[in-house]
C-alpha cells in the first residue's frame, strides 16, 4: 500500500503471468544463469583458498616464522638473541640454526639444503619431531655425524635408515694437493615426510654442533629461527628483533622468502574468479534479452501509464526494480547454493568415488589427498556484490528503451 508506484508496478510485472511463456522462460534461464555462475565462483575459490591455506600451513609446520641473521659471518651473540627474543610476548619459540647447500651422494647425488639443529630447542619452532616416518629426531647426538634425511629426497639418492651419505660442501681448504671441496661422511638414521615437496625433497638436518665443526664456524651460528603466536606479525617482530640486537642484520620472514608462490596462487584466484565471472554475465546478457521482449511486450501498458501520468523515469524505474529484483533471486540463491556446495564438497567426492569406484585424488599421486575449503565471508560478499552490479547493468539499457516509448505510437494499432 505504500509502496513507491514504480515498484508496486515493477512487482507486479515480476509476479503476473506473462502472455509470452518464451519470455518467461528467458527470465528463468537469467535467474538460473546467475544463480549457477555465482555458486560455481564461490566454491571455485573456496577450493582455491583452501588449497592455499594447506599449503601454507604443510609450509610454515616446518619454516619459521621469521629469522634473525648476522651479514655475511657466524652470528656468535645467538643465546642472547634467543633470549631476547623468548622474552618478547608475540615470541612462542626461538631456535638457533646453521645452514649451508651442500651436494649429498649415496647410490645417487642430489643437492639439498643441510640444515643444523639442536633437537631440544628446533621441537619449539617446528614439528620434524612429529614428521618423522622412521627414527627419531634424538637420533642426532653431537659427535656422531647422523643426519635426518626427507622420504623423497632418500629415495632420489637410493637411501636408507642405516646407509651412509656423502656431504660435500662448496668451501674449499688447502691441502698438499691444492684446493678441495670439504667432504663429511654422515649416517642416515631418521626418515620425515612433511607433505610439502621443497622439505621432503631438499632438505636434510643435522645436529647443529656436527655441522659447526664441518663447517669450522666455532660457536657461531647462521641465525635465529623463530615461532609467533600471530604469523601476521613476523616481519615486525623479526625487525624488532634485529634493532634491539644492534649490529647489522638481515631480517626476512615466510611471506619474503616465499613471495613468488603466494602470488603466483592469489593471481591463478584472481585470474579464475573473473573467467568464472563469465559465467554470470551470461546470466545478464539474458537478462537484457528478457527484458527487452517485456518491453516490447508491454508497450500498450507503458502508453497507458504514460498518458495517465507517470513520468519517463517512472517508466524506467519499472523496469529496472523488476531486473534487479531478478538479479537479486540469481543471487541469493546462487549465494546460498554455493555455501551448501562448499561445506559438503567433500562428501560430495566421497559419493562420487564409492559410485564410480574410483580415486579421484590418489595419496600415492597428490599430497593433498582430499579438496580442502576455505569460505572466507569476503569472497562471498564480493561475488555476491558483482552478481548484483552485472543485473543492475543489465537492466538499464531496456529500462532505457521502455522509457523512450511514445505513447501515440504505441497505442497507434491498439
Amino acid at each position: 500500500m505504500f509502496k513507491p508506484i514504480p515498484v508496486a508496478i515493477g512487482l507486479r510485472y515480476l509476479r503476473a503471468k506473462r502472455r509470452n511463456g518464451f519470455i518467461s522462460f528467458i527470465s528463468l534461464a537469467s535467474i538460473l544463469g546467475i544463480a549457477l555462475g555465482v555458486a560455481a565462483l564461490i566454491t571455485t575459490l573456496a577450493v582455491m583458498s583452501g588449497f592455499q591455506r594447506e599449503i601454507r600451513d604443510r609450509m610454515l609446520q616446518m619454516a619459521a616464522h621469521a629469522t634473525v641473521s648476522a651479514y655475511g659471518e657466524p652470528l656468535t651473540d645467538w643465546p642472547e638473541a634467543v633470549r631476547r627474543a623468548l622474552a618478547d610476548d608475540r615470541v612462542a619459540g626461538a631456535a638457533p640454526y646453521v645452514e649451508k647447500e651442500a651436494l649429498l651422494n649415496g647410490a645417487r647425488n642430489q643437492p639439498a639444503f643441510v640444515r643444523g639443529i639442536v633437537p631440544e630447542e628446533e621441537a619449539k619452532v617446528s614439528v620434524l619431531g612429529e614428521k618423522m616416518k622412521a627414527g627419531e629426531m634424538a637420533s642426532l647426538v653431537p659427535g656422531e655425524f647422523n643426519v635426518l634425511l626427507g622420504t623423497e629426497l632418500a629415495l632420489w639418492l637410493g637411501v636408507g635408515v642405516g646407509d651412509d651419505v656423502v656431504m660435500t660442501l662448496a668451501d674449499f681448504r688447502s691441502t698438499p694437493v691444492g684446493a678441495v671441496p670439504q667432504l663429511k661422511r654422515f649416517t642416515v638414521t631418521g626418515l620425515f615426510e612433511v607433505g610439502y615437496n621443497e622439505f621432503d625433497k631438499g632438505m636434510a638436518f643435522v645436529h647443529m654442533h656436527d655441522m659447526q665443526r664441518v663447517m669450522r664456524m666455532g660457536d657461531g651460528v647462521t641465525g635465529v629461527r623463530l615461532k609467533l603466536h600471530d604469523m601476521d606479525q613476523s616481519w615486525d617482530v623479526a625487525r624488532d628483533l634485529a634493532v634491539e640486537l644492534g649490529g647489522p642484520y638481515r631480517v626476512s620472514d615466510w611471506t619474503s622468502e616465499n613471495a613468488n608462490m603466494f602470488r603466483a596462487l592469489k593471481m591463478e584466484k584472481t585470474i579464475m574468479a573473473i573467467l568464472l565471472s563469465l559465467i554470470i554475465a551470461m546470466g545478464a546478457f539474458n537478462l537484457v534479452s528478457s527484458q527487452v521482449m517485456l518491453v516490447t511486450d508491454k508497450q500498450a501498458d507503458i502508453a497507458i501509464l504514460r498518458t495517465l501520468g507517470l513520468t519517463p523515469r517512472a517508466v524506467m524505474q519499472v523496469f529496472m526494480v523488476q531486473g534487479s529484483l531478478i538479479g537479486v533471486i540469481g543471487t541469493v540463491l546462487g549465494v546460498v547454493g554455493g555455501i551448501v556446495l562448499t561445506l559438503n564438497l567433500e562428501h560430495i567426492l566421497q559419493g562420487i568415488e564409492s559410485l564410480f569406484g574410483v580415486v579421484l585424488l590418489p595419496a600415492d599421486v597428490y599430497y593433498i589427498t582430499g579438496l580442502p575449503t576455505d569460505l572466507q565471508a569476503s569472497d562471498v560478499t564480493m561475488i555476491a556484490l558483482v552478481a548484483l552490479a552485472m543485473a543492475f547493468i543489465a537492466t538499464l539499457y531496456p529500462a532505457w528503451r521502455a522509457a523512450r516509448t511514445a505513447p501515440a505510437e504505441a497505442l497507434r494499432y491498439e
